[in-house]
């Protein structure tokens, strides 16, 4: 096939999911000529599993990916059909939001963003290989033989890598839903010489909402008070349509037990590690036989749509006994079922072949980020886009590479247990992976990560004032309230009567009164009103940080030690096997993920404490030596 030179940019993007979209766009927006590159433009940010964004964790990454000025938040705060603050009656570390989204009207108003962002050139293409010379890459070689040139690329290409869906004893290679999977681009890399292995995830079959009974299930609304994922978003969408709650029964457990053999994940066909903590119907029976029922959750896609969605019921297995599935569970029993659910396997690369700004060891220039790193969802896709984006934009702009901390952001919780840990299963990011989940919080993104957005040009300017202000009012409010004076009178006590807390024996300062558990910031207003009434988000700030205080401060204090030992590098061209001392494991898996700190290397696995001592000792003493070449 003849081959002809197509353009050059700054910054390729190859794929345009969930990771994908927040590549391209965070290139763009720093300044850097950007070609997004996909098989069809008409899948752009396409859910392919469940519609919806958010919840534990997740629902955190978006706001940070909003807080540093990407567009998952925003586009889903248009688009959503249902919107919940999830754990409200829980501490502030674990609340986190969840949407349902229109996964239409997300993926049509995603690609509008893409087409209306300057510096990006969006095209329907697929890439074969990349171009690579002396160990960096160079651009990229389509089916058609164009030729596009670029300084950094950028691999997201999902769960499309060498895809296969499997159902039943049915196997045939295809990207989700049907779609053409990638079979060259993989066949490039481990020609490069980086290393894949085979994940496996699945998706639930999908049900005509007119023949469900809606009578046998529980409605599950969202909130009646406005919410939104993005700082910026200031219309709501109140207008929701509910989800509905049903279980599976002892038939549905009985039927996946009589047709175990059937099963893609038993019979050996599937060889792919799946995700431990959204496991198949299948497996959840055979792990969980204890229990007697497992919810389902029934989800519109869409309001223009009757397709629901039946979380909980993800399998592979064969069509006819999916159907038996759906007969035997309540308010299901006359379900059409519209698509059958399915299992996919495919091609992810070992993560810890990449450094920290998601760059690969192996060649220079080339990032990776979403699935093909080993992740599952689409936050943590989202997540290491933006990322991967800035690092690419930086490097081609001369500007400083960003890595967030595990301390900064759940991002960098994720990218590190990527890159240091690795993962033998699709990863999924969790609040007990977070060892400062008080300070990742949902409610205070911004005051952690907006600054670094604005830094690198992807917050407005007038974002970035309204930012600042609403900064100095916290800080305005908790040093009045630290300074006021309240003295026990009969109207104060009543205030305290009212939340059933002990009245006040001598003067105490608003703070101290606010840091009680039963008191709400909203009652200390009452008392010593502001001259002003503070914003919402502003309260929400104050009372956390006067009631957390103490904790806060613990937790910074576990940060800055983490700090010291950040501050304390490696040279990447380290030789691990010359050092006497180190055990055979920590000697191997140093020299695989090369950590650039001691923190790092602290939290590899196989690495123990006596191992760190004997490296810092080396280090301080300069007697390393390093590997040849």
């Amino acid at each position: 096939m003849p081959q002809f030179e197509a353009g050059t940019f700054d910054c390729i993007v190859i794929g345009a999911g969930h990771a994908g979209v927040e590549a391209a766009l965070a290139s763009a927006k720093m300044g850097a000529s950007t070609l997004a590159l996909t098989m069809n433009l008409d899948m752009i940010a396409f859910m392919p599993c469940n519609p919806s964004l958010g919840g534990p964790a997740k629902g955190i990454v978006v706001r940070e990916i909003d807080a540093l000025g990407g567009a998952m938040a925003k586009v889903i705060d248009k688009t959503h059909i249902q919107m919940r603050m999830l754990n409200t009656g829980k501490g502030p570390a674990v609340r986190a939001l969840r949407a349902q989204a229109d996964k239409v009207l997300y993926q049509q108003e995603m690609k509008r963003t893409l087409e209306e962002q300057e510096n990006l050139t969006l095209h329907q293409g697929v890439v074969e290989k990349l171009i690579v010379e002396d160990d960096e890459v160079k651009g990229v070689l389509t089916q058609i033989g164009a030729i596009y040139r670029a300084k950094t690329v950028i691999i997201t290409t999902g769960t499309f890598l060498r895809g296969e869906i499997i159902i039943g004893d049915l196997k045939y290679s295809s990207g989700p839903n049907n779609q053409m999977p990638s079979i060259g681009l993989a066949d490039s890399l481990r020609e490069l010489g980086l290393e894949t292995v085979r994940f496996k995830t699945g998706t639930p079959p999908r049900v005509n909402g007119k023949t469900i009974d809606y009578s046998k299930t529980e409605i599950q609304p969202g909130d009646d008070v406005p919410r939104a994922f993005s700082y910026e978003t200031t219309e709501f969408i109140m207008d929701q349509l509910p989800c509905w709650l049903t279980y599976t029964t002892p038939a549905t457990h009985e039927i996946i037990n009589e047709n175990l053999h059937l099963s893609p994940m038993y019979s050996g066909m599937i060889q792919g590690k799946g995700p431990r903590y959204c496991p198949s119907i299948e497996d959840k029976i055979v792990r969980f036989a204890d229990k007697s029922r497992h919810q389902i959750f029934l989800e519109p896609e869409g309001r223009n749509t009757k397709e629901y969605y039946v979380q909980g019921l993800s399998t592979s297995l064969p069509e006819h006994v999916q159907r038996k599935l759906l007969e035997s569970v309540p308010g299901l029993e006359k379900a059409e079922m519209m698509r059958a659910g399915y299992a996919i396997e495919y091609d992810a690369i070992v993560p810890t072949q990449l450094w920290p700004t998601l760059e690969t060891k192996k060649i220079r220039n080339l990032y990776t980020a979403g699935q093909i790193n080993g992740t599952s969802g689409y936050e943590e896709a989202a997540a290491q886009g933006i990322m991967a984006g800035i690092n690419a934009a930086s490097r081609v702009l001369g500007k400083e590479e960003v890595v967030l901390s595990r301390s900064d952001a759940y991002i960098g919780v994720l990218i590190d247990d990527l890159v240091t840990k690795g993962t033998n299963e699709p990863y999924r990011l969790l609040t007990s992976r977070a060892e400062y989940r008080l300070l990742l919080r949902h409610d205070n993104a911004d005051l952690r990560l907006t600054e670094i957005g604005y830094r690198l040009g992807m917050i407005s300017e007038e974002r970035h004032e309204a930012f600042l202000a609403k900064k100095q009012l916290i800080e305005e409010e908790i040093d009045r309230l630290r300074q006021m004076t309240i003295k026990p009178s009969e109207e104060v006590q009543e205030i305290i009567r009212e939340s059933e807390g002990a009245e006040l024996k001598e003067p105490m300062k608003a703070a101290d009164l606010l840091k009680r558990p039963e008191m709400k910031y909203s009652q200390i207003a009452r008392i010593v009103p502001p001259s002003e009434e503070k914003p919402e988000d502003v309260a929400e700030q104050v009372e956390i940080f006067i009631k957390y205080e103490g904790y806060i401060q613990k937790s910074m204090q576990q940060v800055d030690r983490m700090k010291k030992m950040e501050n304390k590098k490696i040279p990447e061209d380290i030789d691990y096997h010359a050092i006497s001392g180190l055990a055979k494991e920590a000697k191997t898996n140093l020299s695989e993920v090369r950590p650039l700190s001691i923190a790092q290397a602290s939290r590899i696995s196989g690495v123990n404490p006596a191992d760190i001592s004997i490296l810092l000792v080396y280090i301080e003493q300069g007697k390393i030596a390093k590997i040849s070449g």
